[in-house]
């Protein structure tokens, strides 16, 4: 039996007989839906992650205050690496459903800018992408990666992009918008997975939506529109740009430094990587076309 596997059927807070499936499409932790005599539940197993800046503890804060905040299912168990939430029995989403419910995606994270920071109690964490960008590099370059003499010309554009950004309030961010972390149960839609919760900007998470779900320009301006309220300016459609060229790096060097370190049921972290490489070269190319080197 898988060690992951054994640690959720050892919990002590099911009761009658136990029944676990492996749920597919994790690319970091293995999860599980477990039904027990009460209902079904989802079970994901994966410890802090100091080379991603992930804590179990902080994730756990977040996912309890984004189901106090309407957003996500009630956490009802987390301890030594073992997460435990109802299971929601809804469809996940992929790109092209992202896309065709776009101002529902969008507004869901607009509520977790708004509601969610003054629920965070006790240990907070900040999201800035462009430092986890040269933290990723030093990993890389300290490992010997395959892909480490890249390093330095990723971060002379990194410093570009950052110097691109404009003045936004503070918010508490998902930082994760990838298609399979929201979930439509025919009612309405979820956001989950909190590990990469974090304060930082707006910015990061409108960047990453458009970027993990393959926006178009047209659609890109209409997110935007719909986000501030308002049609962005050049200085803001600048600073979006730039921050969705930092969105495509951070997750190709996230899939770099987990090829090092994680090993995932099915996770393919070479390729994963790859894909977003080509997302981040196509994206700067784009961005440079538009607003210059």
């Amino acid at each position: 039996m898988d060690t992951a596997e054994q640690k959720v059927r050892s919990l002590n807070i099911w009761e009658g007989p136990v029944t676990i499936e492996l749920l597919k499409g994790g690319v970091s932790n293995a999860g599980f839906k477990v039904t027990d005599a009460t209902g079904n539940y989802v079970a994901r197993v994966g410890h802090d992650y100091p080379f991603h800046q992930v804590s179990r503890t902080r994730e756990a804060i977040a996912a309890r205050a984004a189901f106090e905040a309407g957003l996500s299912p009630k956490l009802l168990y987390a301890k030594d690496g073992v997460m435990v939430l109802r299971f929601l029995g809804a469809k996940t989403y992929a790109e092209a459903d992202v896309r065709a419910n776009w101002q529902a995606c969008v507004d869901i994270v607009k509520s977790c800018h708004r509601d969610m920071g003054k629920r965070i109690l006790g240990q907070g964490a900040i999201f800035w992408v462009f430092q986890i960008i040269r933290d990723y590099g030093a990993t890389l370059q300290a490992k010997g990666h395959a892909r480490a003499h890249e390093v330095p010309r990723w971060l002379g554009i990194v410093d570009q992009l950052e110097a691109q950004q404009v003045p936004l309030p503070v918010i508490f961010g998902h930082h994760d918008l990838l298609p399979t972390n929201f979930l439509d149960d025919g009612q309405r839609l979820w956001l989950i997975d909190w590990e990469y919760g974090a304060f930082g900007t707006a910015m990061f998470d409108l960047a990453n939506l458009a970027a993990a779900n393959s926006f178009d320009d047209a659609l890109e301006a209409r997110m935007l529109e719909h986000y501030f309220e308002r049609k962005a300016d050049e200085a803001l459609a600048r600073a979006f740009s730039a921050m969705k060229v930092g969105a495509a790096l951070r997750e190709a060097t996230w899939g770099m430094i987990s090829e090092i370190y994680l090993n995932a049921p099915g996770a393919d972290y070479v390729a994963y990587a790859a894909e977003y490489l080509g997302r981040f070269e196509a994206i700067l190319l784009s961005h440079q076309k538009r607003f210059g080197k």
